[in-house]
């Protein structure tokens, strides 16, 4: 199909994009129906919370390991072959796992290598599959590209977990890495359909300066380390979802169905805002809605943390899912409309160091602050600190606050509004 016909169709209908998008359903839901198989194998194979734990910290650690190699190979080498490169060595992996367990031949130790090692591709496929989606979607189309993309990783949210655990429940875990596997494999085979990068990639020797280059680089903008860090102590904070099990049962009083239910509300809320933005992407006051939406986030983790009533609790965890979605498109719109080309697959590195960290270490804290104080005050007290976070870094970063169109945010001028409109004036002669 020629470039300009193309063009001038819907986002989700060129099919560069509708490529991207598809691959990026399939290789989520592989990895949700994986992370169902592998937490509920582990717990049959040890009988240990702590055996849980363990799982997740070696999905981490590669993340914050390979920091520095992951953005510069999402810099330096084609995106798509990076990404499929990922997903293939996920798939014979995730393979591996699935003949061990239909042998009997797998025990913890097979399972915690297998978490490693999918934290390994991991770590190296999430820098370049954000820079990538910026080959696929013009400027001017980015807010909408990413909030449908969202809406995708919501999609597999609510459909992986349900699938994989209908197939354990069923057929056993044999059943359901196959199919992870099958869908990652295809999922890679998309990815490799889009065509080929244009741009031109960086050559040279490699040097400390340009493997740490997204670390200096955001430390220069303060609107956009002001964003990602934002999202950090956001969720680091506000991480109720790690506690609903004991919401479930000790508060609500509700059996595994109503745990369900609570783990799909905000993924509900999250896919339902993620396609109204990606109808009605934002316009005005970019900057402005992103704070807003973390301190309704934030009022939304009180009124669960306070709520005994099982559809109120999930009224507000659907409240909290669709206002961090509009805190995520921003903060990644901001990171790839902001960051030059050839820059975005290290900044993508350290954006995803960010979001592992604050997934991860905020069901830590919860855990431990549940522990100290109980669950309910650790998270009433986790959405106040988030509104309060909210509030500190709208006076600590005003250029993030003064953020107006999205679409006028560019490489050079990464801020918008009347904060854009200041850097002009001074950068004028």
């Amino acid at each position: 199909m020629p470039a300009a016909r193309s063009a001038a169709l819907p986002l989700w209908r060129q099919p560069p994009f509708a490529l991207f998008l598809a691959s990026r359903l399939l290789s989520g839901l592989a990895l949700q129906m994986q992370v169902v198989a592998v937490g509920w194998q582990v717990y049959d194979l040890t009988d240990s919370a702590l055996a849980l734990g363990f799982v997740g910290l070696a999905q981490f650690v590669p993340t914050l390991l390979l920091l520095p190699a992951a953005g510069l190979a999402a810099d330096r080498f084609d995106r798509r072959v990076v990404v499929a490169c990922c997903r293939i060595a996920t798939a014979i992996a995730t393979a591996v796992l699935a003949a061990g367990s239909l042998a009997g031949s797998v025990d913890a130790r097979a399972i915690f290598a297998f978490a490693a090692l999918i934290g390994t591709t991991r770590a190296l496929e999430m820098p370049a599959q954000q820079a990538l989606i910026s080959s696929v979607a013009t400027a001017q189309a980015l807010p909408r590209a990413q909030a449908l993309s969202t809406s995708t990783t919501q999609f597999a949210t609510i459909g992986g977990p349900a699938a994989g655990g209908l197939a354990y429940g069923l057929a056993g875990p044999p059943v359901v890495y196959a199919a992870a596997a099958a869908a990652v494999l295809a999922a890679a085979a998309m990815v490799l359909a889009i065509p080929p990068e244009t741009r031109r990639m960086p050559r040279g020797r490699v040097t400390l300066e340009s493997l740490l280059g997204g670390i200096g680089f955001l430390r220069a903008r303060p609107a956009l380390i002001g964003a990602v860090s934002l999202d950090l102590l956001a969720v680091l904070l506000g991480g109720a979802t790690a506690l609903l099990p004991i919401y479930a049962r000790d508060i609500l009083h509700t059996g595994p169905w109503g745990l369900g239910l609570l783990r799909a509300a905000p993924a509900m809320g999250a896919l339902a805002m993620s396609l109204w933005l990606a109808w009605r992407p934002l316009g005005r006051q970019a900057g402005r809605s992103m704070f807003r939406a973390v301190i309704v986030f934030g009022a939304a983790t009180v009124a669960f943390g306070l709520s005994t009533s099982l559809p109120l609790s999930m009224l507000a965890l659907a409240v909290l899912g669709g206002a961090d979605v509009v805190s995520v498109v921003v903060r990644q719109s901001l990171v790839q409309l902001g960051t030059p080309d050839e820059m975005r697959g290290r900044v993508a590195a350290v954006n995803s160091v960010f979001i592992g960290t604050s997934n991860q270490l905020g069901e830590f804290e919860s855990g431990v602050a549940a522990a100290l104080l109980g669950p309910v005050a650790a998270v009433v007290l986790g959405g106040i600190g988030t509104v309060v976070v909210a509030v500190l870094w709208m006076r600590l970063f005003p250029s993030l606050r003064e953020i107006d169109r999205l679409e006028d945010v560019t490489p050079h001028h990464p801020l918008g509004g009347r904060a854009h409109d200041a850097a002009m004036r001074q950068a004028s002669p």
